[in-house]
């Protein structure tokens, strides 16, 4: 906070409970100097199994869950974290609304899905952001889903900017990553694909110099310069990074360098999918 972040971004499944647990604790205190946003839909209705479940009634368990984590009365921001193929998303999203009409929740939000997907929730109640994987090594956005947000009147926040730490040069060494790095089971981070990938690093990394830049800061410059109504919501355990992503939002980038990195690094040059086949059936993105 003292470094200019006011919008701090948590869910139930994250350590299953215990994220929402720590953002509760530490930061009640300031509760109204910041936006919290949280998100269900990716475990059951006590916050403690993982597994996709969108109905209605596991909603709205949850939300009361993580309200008691959180410590606070009400959630700013309150997303569907994943899509839920047995469920439709009208009725997901009319149990969200309900949570509104209670004031239990200010706002909606979806992340993982598509276009089409947030056309048809957005019917049922306004969609205030949809979150999705955004940087210059996932452009699945660009596709369909930043024009229907802008459409719509729906904030587009990018988690994952700096492309889960590789574009800002944190991931050399796969051999490095601890068990239960998610990033592991990546196909980006396996074999041929990840040494092709560091060729990549490497071009975007001079490309930084020339901006006068880390990487890490082209990376954010870079979505901020495709659209400045756009939240990046970059993650880190590391205070110095925490800092040097904060500062990413002055840069100003030189004139041609946004399509330098679009030539260097874009859906055709970057190797693997995102996720392994089990999770990529899982999400609702459109797939170039």
């Amino acid at each position: 906070m003292d470094a200019g972040y006011t919008f701090f971004d948590t869910a139930a499944v994250y350590g299953l409970g215990h994220n929402e647990t720590l953002v509760g604790e530490v930061l009640k205190p300031h509760r109204r100097e910041f936006v919290l946003a949280s998100k269900c839909g990716l475990t059951d209705a006590t916050g403690t199994q993982r597994g996709i479940d969108g109905r209605p009634e596991t909603i709205k368990a949850l939300c009361e869950v993580s309200l008691r984590r959180l410590q606070t009365d009400v959630i700013d921001l309150y997303y569907l974290h994943r899509l839920d193929r047995n469920v439709p998303i009208e009725d997901s999203v009319g149990a969200l609304a309900d949570l509104v009409a209670e004031g239990k929740i200010r706002t909606i939000g979806l992340s993982e899905v598509s276009a089409v997907t947030l056309r048809r929730a957005h019917a049922v109640h306004p969609v205030t952001a949809l979150q999705t994987e955004y940087s210059p090594w996932t452009r699945n956005p660009e596709i369909a889903v930043l024009e229907a947000c802008r459409e719509l009147g729906t904030t587009f926040v990018a988690f994952s900017p700096v492309a889960r730490g590789f574009l800002a040069g944190g991931v050399r060494d796969v051999s490095n990553l601890v068990q239960g790095d998610l990033r592991v089971a990546m196909p980006r981070f396996q074999g041929e694909n990840f040494r092709h990938n560091l060729g990549l690093l490497a071009q975007f990394e001079a490309l930084a110099r020339e901006a006068g830049c880390t990487p890490a800061q082209l990376c954010l410059a870079w979505l901020l310069a495709k659209d400045d109504t756009l939240v990046p919501i970059p993650g880190t355990a590391n205070p110095d990074h925490m800092r040097e992503n904060a500062a990413g939002e002055q840069v100003v980038l030189p004139p041609g360098l946004v399509e330098k990195v679009d030539a260097v690094i874009n859906e055709q040059t970057v190797a693997g999918h995102r996720y392994p086949a089990a999770l990529q059936a899982a999400i609702d993105t459109e797939e170039p």
